[in-house]
This record gives structure tokens, C-alpha cells and sequence, in this order.
């Protein structure tokens, strides 16, 4: 690893040939000093990244490239977005989306080894792909990252060129969640026994979950992300303190950060393992909750589009459907609200007619109730999910297209 200055790092970029595709750190890892020095001296580049933030550069020449949309690509006017279920992304890296620079942003070396810090996913596979085929591996190295173990740590022989930075990480203090999101919490978590494995997205549901489970004993973690819940699950003595807890990436608030920072029982672990099915199937209880935009009265789940456009990606959630459903004594949720207030209409649906992310859920968990979907035949699925999930101004309607479908 040589330590440069933007300017040199800059020449370096500016010679890159043809048009290269550059994989970033994503969710709240982009290393955005070197994206601003890729786009001021890159006339033509692809740039890929999972779950990108606002800021993304959106110009003729750039093409965002991902597995999965985040905000700062929704609407950029050239998306290419490719359909994955998050584990299969590092194989991609291997064939099709072969990345001929990969900028990581890292806390500094201690003993020989950068640490990828809040964000490891598919960057593992991203650097060595690379390698493979003689790319650049570039580090942003900020005092700020913290210094996390596990497949965070990276020798610094891996990396070509190194920038110095001191910027604060993104952060935020998880909000006090509404009424709704604290019920259905409450109601996943009564599902919750002593000694589950938990996995939980992103969002007010799914943080409403962890925070009703303080009461639980010998809790473990194997997820692709967590936040301040799982900190406070651990001051609550919830958790099985001779269990590490297993995650892709961190974001949360900068007591997070503080907490992460150099603690053995963070184990931050690349997609491969994180998601892998039939590693999170031998997770004790396995505990997989998820939301979703909308379901159908097939049980049949969208999270990734909104009116054909594409919103977001399978993600984890088809991974960890699966997986949970093979863990003995498992279980996968599908949490959501029965009536979603910006759209003003239910969320509980006839029929998708968007691709499906997921199906063959545990239950559909709303405000309204649990509707119990496993092992239990389509009709009485259906039944379940109107009775037990949507919101009361659509029930009729519902039954009547229900029994249009044969499902009444």
C-alpha cells in the first residue's frame, strides 16, 4: 500500500482505460472523496455500489450500477440494475461484473491490517476479483472508521494506493418508533422465545421488534445488518454473551460506532457466509423479519418494485426466508403496516402484479394481527391474511376478489 495525495490519486484515475466499472462501499461506507476525484477526472465510468445514499453522480457518462437500489440511484438517469438475491452478488464480481477498481473506506492499520469497519458485505469478493485480474484496489483510510475484526480486516498488501482522510461518519439516533410499528413489534416479538437466532432489515418495524425482546435471555445475532436495538439488547443482558454476533454491515448512531469499535464479539463477515442459506438454516431458532410493500392473498411478498419501477432488490430477504424456514425451530415474518399512509391504500392486495421477492413466509404480521401462513393450505392462507391482516376498510373487498381467485 502506497499513501498518496488526491492529486496523484487523481492521475491515477484519469488513466484508467476504456470505460471501468468501479465498485464502491455502499450504505453509509461510500468513500466519497474518491468518488468526487473519480468523476472530476473520468470522462465515462460504471459506478456499483449496494444501497447507495443521495449524492451519487448523475451525469452523460456515468452509469449506476447495482444489486440493490438505494436512494441515491432511484431516479438516476442511468440505472442499470441487476436482479440478484444478495449472496449471488460476489459470483457476479467473479463473471459478468468484474470490477476493474475497487475503492474501499477503511479505519487505519493496526499491524499491517486495515479494517473495512462498519461495511464488509461484498466488498471481500469485490478486492479479490480485482486482484485476479490485476485491477486497482484503492483504500480511503479515516480516523473516524471504526476498527472492527472478522472479514473486515484487510492486509494492506491488497491495496495499490491509500488517501488520508479525518471525516465523521454518517449517523443516526434511532427515532422513538410510532404506535403502529410498536405494536407489530410487539407482536413479532411475542413469537420470539429464549435462545433465537435473530435477523432483522432495516426500518421503524424491525427496530420495534428488537427493542420488545430486552425481556429474552441467550438471544444471538446472524443478520446482515443491526443498529443501536442490538446495544441495548446487550446492556439488557439479552444476549448470549458467549455467542459472537454475526453482520454484514453497521449503521446506526455514533455510540454504535463507539461500542463496534475494536469489540472482539463483533464478528463483521462477508455476504458469502452472512447470507448463505444453508449456514443461516443451522442457526439455532433462526429468526428472520422482514418487511415488505406489499402481500398477497397467495402469501406471496413485494419489496422491490413500485409501479414497475424498481425501488430497492431482493436484498437478503429471499436468503434468509429460506434459510430461517430450514433452521429448526425456525421462523420468518413478514412485518408491515395493513395500510400504507403515503399511498393511502392497503398493503394487503389481491393479487401482485410486481415481481415477487419472497413467499412461503411463517405469517404476515400488521397492526391488525398475525396471519398464519405456514403449513397451512392456500385457502386458509387467504383467510388468515384478510381476517388477521388487512386493514378493515378492504376486507370485503378482498373477500370478494378472493373468491374470484378460488380462494373463498
Amino acid at each position: 500500500m502506497r499513501t498518496v495525495g488526491t492529486d496523484e490519486l487523481g492521475r491515477h484515475l484519469a488513466a484508467l482505460p476504456g470505460r471501468p466499472r468501479v465498485v464502491v462501499s455502499g450504505n453509509v461506507a461510500v468513500p466519497w472523496e474518491v468518488v468526487r476525484l473519480l468523476d472530476a477526472h473520468c470522462e465515462s465510468y460504471v459506478l456499483h455500489a449496494l444501497n447507495a445514499p443521495a449524492g451519487i453522480p448523475d451525469r452523460p457518462g456515468v452509469t449506476a450500477e447495482t444489486c440493490f437500489v438505494g436512494p441515491g440511484m432511484r431516479r438516476h438517469s442511468d440505472l442499470s440494475y441487476v436482479p440478484s438475491r444478495l449472496s449471488m452478488v460476489p459470483v457476479l464480481y467473479r463473471g459478468p461484473l468484474a470490477p476493474d477498481v475497487v475503492v474501499v473506506h477503511c479505519a487505519p492499520p493496526r499491524d499491517g491490517m486495515l479494517s473495512l469497519g462498519i461495511e464488509v458485505n461484498v466488498l471481500p469478493a469485490a478486492v479479490e476479483a480485482c486482484r485476479a485480474r490485476s485491477g486497482l484496489v484503492v483504500a480511503v483510510v479515516n480516523e473516524a472508521m471504526p476498527y472492527t475484526g472478522g472479514d473486515a480486516l484487510l492486509d494492506v498488501t491488497a491495496v495499490d494506493l491509500a488517501v488520508e482522510v479525518t471525516a465523521p461518519l454518517p449517523s443516526l439516533a434511532p427515532p422513538a418508533p410510532d404506535d403502529d410499528s410498536r405494536l407489530i413489534g410487539e407482536r413479532v416479538a411475542s413469537r420470539v422465545g429464549d435462545g433465537a437466532t435473530l435477523q432483522a432489515g432495516i426500518g421503524s418495524i424491525p427496530d420495534a421488534t428488537i427493542a420488545a425482546l430486552a425481556e429474552r435471555r441467550g438471544l444471538r445475532v446472524w443478520t446482515e445488518m443491526f443498529s443501536d436495538g442490538v446495544v441495548a439488547l446487550d446492556r439488557a443482558g439479552a444476549l448470549d454473551p458467549d455467542h459472537p454476533l454475526i453482520t454484514s454491515f453497521l449503521f446506526g448512531s455514533d455510540e454504535l460506532y463507539a461500542w463496534a469499535d475494536g469489540n472482539p464479539r463483533v464478528r463483521m463477515t462477508r455476504t458469502e457466509t452472512t447470507n448463505d442459506p444453508a449456514l443461516i438454516a443451522r442457526q439455532r431458532a433462526m429468526t428472520s423479519v422482514n418487511s415488505a410493500l406489499e402481500v398477497d392473498l397467495f402469501g406471496q411478498a413485494n419489496a422491490s418494485r413500485i409501479d414497475a419501477r424498481i425501488h430497492s432488490g431482493f436484498g437478503g430477504q429471499t436468503d434468509f426466508v429460506v434459510g430461517a424456514l430450514h433452521s429448526p425451530g425456525g421462523q420468518a415474518f413478514i412485518a408491515l403496516r395493513s395500510w400504507h399512509p403515503k399511498a393511502d391504500c392497503s398493503t394487503v392486495v389481491p393479487l401482485l402484479d410486481e415481481p415477487v421477492t419472497s413467499v412461503q413466509q411463517s405469517a404476515v404480521v400488521t397492526e391488525q394481527g398475525i396471519a398464519e401462513l405456514y403449513g397451512h393450505d392456500q385457502r386458509a392462507q387467504c383467510r388468515h391474511l384478510i381476517r388477521d391482516a388487512a386493514h378493515p376498510r378492504v376486507r370485503d373487498e378482498l373477500w370478494e376478489e378472493a373468491r374470484a381467485l378460488g380462494l373463498a
